[in-house]
């Protein structure tokens, strides 16, 4: 392909959701190069299969990206799309990632159709999440509500809300935003400390692929990849993953950075937050700092525990 990308495959799965943030993706680059050929490659991931167990228990958040990455591995396609907060804190050393635009509302959203907030819903309500970390954070908050596990896509777990099956649900406001399904939101849990990278679009694709990387550096937003780096190497030295309740949320404002971060008990008993800020040029080193904190106030007993009940 040369020194310029005239033609580009985008690797994403099929969802609803993720074919949005592709045409987002692609709606995007089309701007400055108006005569690029651009083909979507869908995929459906084993994440997306198998939907009858917790993803804690078939193997994390990876599951969404690992087929993607085959897909750039074999040249079926030059770059893949994901929602950041799906990417694992560690991917193959000859694949490289880059945000993608400024980040959306990073925060959780309550969804129901009765209930007004979590603090209005009866002792003994269903609630849906698919998160650990939410259901973590949300236990110790409402101790007397019913949070039970939540599967599929954002259409899928609506429908099932729909249906009677839950008293609400939660999403990631980024998605139902990215959907056109703000509407739905009843309140945003702004107590509760987001998965890292939520809200946040990331392009990966293969480091050997300068034309790729030129290409993508356009569309960083400063802001985004500040947050994005701080809370990655955050959940880096953590090695957060769907089996531990860990949650991060840069904030940046000028030249600031404020990293707040959480890792508790899925049961809600025990949860630690800490907080640290500094300068964007300090991101990482912001990041495994923090994560040293969190895991001296209590993090590394926590993770103990965890590691036998998962053992």
């Amino acid at each position: 392909m040369g020194t310029a990308t005239t033609r580009l495959r985008i690797a994403t799965r099929e969802s609803r959701l993720a074919m949005r943030q592709t045409e987002m993706v692609s709606e995007a680059i089309r701007g400055p190069h108006p005569t690029i050929e651009i083909e979507i490659v869908g995929m459906t991931t084993r994440g997306d299969r198998v939907l009858d167990r917790p993803l804690a228990q078939v193997g994390g958040k990876g599951l969404f990206v690992k087929d993607l990455e085959i897909a750039l591995d074999e040249d079926r396609a030059d770059i893949a799309v994901h929602s950041l907060k799906d990417v694992p804190m560690r991917i193959p050393d000859h694949l490289a990632l880059a945000t993608f635009g400024p980040r959306e509302d990073p925060h959780d959203a309550f969804v129901s159709s009765r209930h007004a907030s979590l603090a209005a819903m009866p002792a003994g309500s269903r609630v849906g999440t698919s998160s650990l970390r939410r259901e973590s954070q949300l236990r110790a908050l409402h101790p007397r509500l019913d949070f039970i596990p939540l599967r599929g896509n954002v259409n899928t777990r609506l429908a099932k809300l729909d249906r009677g099956e839950y008293d609400a649900i939660i999403l990631a406001a980024a998605g139902l935003k990215r959907l056109g399904l703000a509407a739905r939101i009843r309140s945003r849990l702004v107590e509760a400390i987001p998965a890292i990278g939520q809200g946040i679009l990331a392009i990966e694709y293969r480091r050997d692929r300068d034309d790729i990387a030129s290409l993508v550096a356009s569309f960083e937003d400063a802001a985004t990849s500040c947050a994005a780096h701080a809370e990655r190497a955050l959940g880096l030295v953590v090695e957060g993953s769907c089996e531990v309740p860990l949650g991060a949320l840069a904030r940046v404002t000028g030249g600031t950075l404020m990293l707040e971060a959480f890792i508790g008990l899925p049961d809600g008993t025990r949860g630690i937050r800490e907080s640290a800020s500094g300068r964007c040029e300090e991101a990482e080193a912001l990041g495994a700092m923090l994560a040293e904190r969190l895991l001296a106030a209590g993090g590394r007993e926590i993770l103990k525990s965890l590691a036998g009940v998962n053992a």
